[in-house]
C-alpha cells in the first residue's frame, strides 16, 4: 500500500523535528537544550514534539525500535544453513564493508558516543537499550529455536553475541573519540570481529541453526 499524503507529511514533520533536535544537540549539547528551543527552531509547537517524541531523549534515540529490533531481524532472515551466530558475523562484516550505520561504526560515528559521554540522562538511556537489544533477541531466539519456556539457553546466548558486539563497537568507539579515521580503523577491528566471532563460534556455534525446510515457512531448527 502506497503511502497517503497525511502518512507523509506526518514522517516528514517528525523527521524535521529530529533533524533540527540533533542539530542543536551536536552544537551545545543535549543538556543544554531545552525542548521549547528545538520547537521554535523546528517552526512547530511543544505540543507537537512532544506527540511525536514523547521525552526528549526520544529526539536523539529516535531510532531505538529499529536498533533493538536489528539483531532479531538478522536471525528471522538468517539463511538456509546458517546459526545464530553465522549470520551476526555476515551481517556484522557486510555493515563494516559497506559502512552502514547499524553497528554504530561509521563516518560521523564518533558524534554521538561523544554526546553520551557529556550527559549522564542519555548514558542511562543507552543502558537501557542495550537491555531491551538482549531481551528482544531472547525472544526472538527462543521463537526460531521453539526453545521451552523454562530454557535459559536463548537468553545465555543472547547476552554473548550482544556482549561481543559492544566490545567490539566500543573497541572501535574508543579509537574513534581519540581521533583515528574509520579507514584506519576498520582493519584491525575486522581482525578484532573475526577473532571474536571465532570465540562465539567454539561456544555457542551450534545454535539455532535454519534448516532448509524453515526457510520455507516450516519453523523447524537443528538443535545442538
Amino acid at each position: 500500500m502506497s503511502e497517503g499524503l497525511r502518512e507523509r507529511k506526518k514522517r516528514e514533520t517528525r523527521l524535521r523535528i529530529s533533524d533540527v533536535a540533533t542539530g542543536l544537540f551536536m552544537a551545545r549539547g543535549f543538556d543544554n537544550v531545552t525542548v521549547a528551543e528545538v520547537a521554535r527552531a523546528a517552526d512547530v509547537s511543544v505540543n507537537t514534539v512532544f506527540n511525536y517524541f514523547p521525552t526528549k531523549e526520544d529526539l536523539l534515540f529516535d531510532r531505538q525500535d529499529e536498533v533493538v529490533d536489528l539483531l532479531g531481524k538478522v536471525m528471522r532472515e538468517r539463511r538456509p544453513g546458517e546459526s545464530a551466530v553465522e549470520a551476526l558475523r555476515r551481517d556484522f562484516m557486510d555493515a563494516l564493508d559497506t559502512g552502514d550505520w547499524r553497528y554504530g561504526f561509521h563516518e560521523g560515528g564518533d558524534t554521538f558516543p561523544r554526546m553520551i559521554s557529556t550527559s549522564p540522562t542519555l548514558a542511562a538511556r543507552l543502558r537501557e537499550m542495550d537491555e531491551l537489544r538482549v531481551e528482544a533477541l531472547a525472544r526472538t531466539l527462543a521463537d526460531e529455536a521453539g526453545a521451552d519456556p523454562d530454557d535459559l539457553t536463548p537468553a545465555l546466548v543472547a547476552g554473548q553475541i550482544c556482549a561481543t558486539l559492544h566490545a567490539l563497537t566500543t573497541y572501535a568507539v574508543r579509537r574513534m573519540l581519540a581521533g583515528e579515521s574509520v579507514a584506519a580503523i576498520t582493519p584491525d577491528l575486522r581482525a578484532q570481529a573475526d577473532h571474536a566471532f571465532r570465540l562465539l563460534e567454539s561456544g555457542i556455534g551450534g545454535y539455532c541453526v535454519r534448516r532448509e525446510e524453515a526457510s520455507r515457512g516450516g519453523g523447524a531448527m537443528e538443535l545442538t
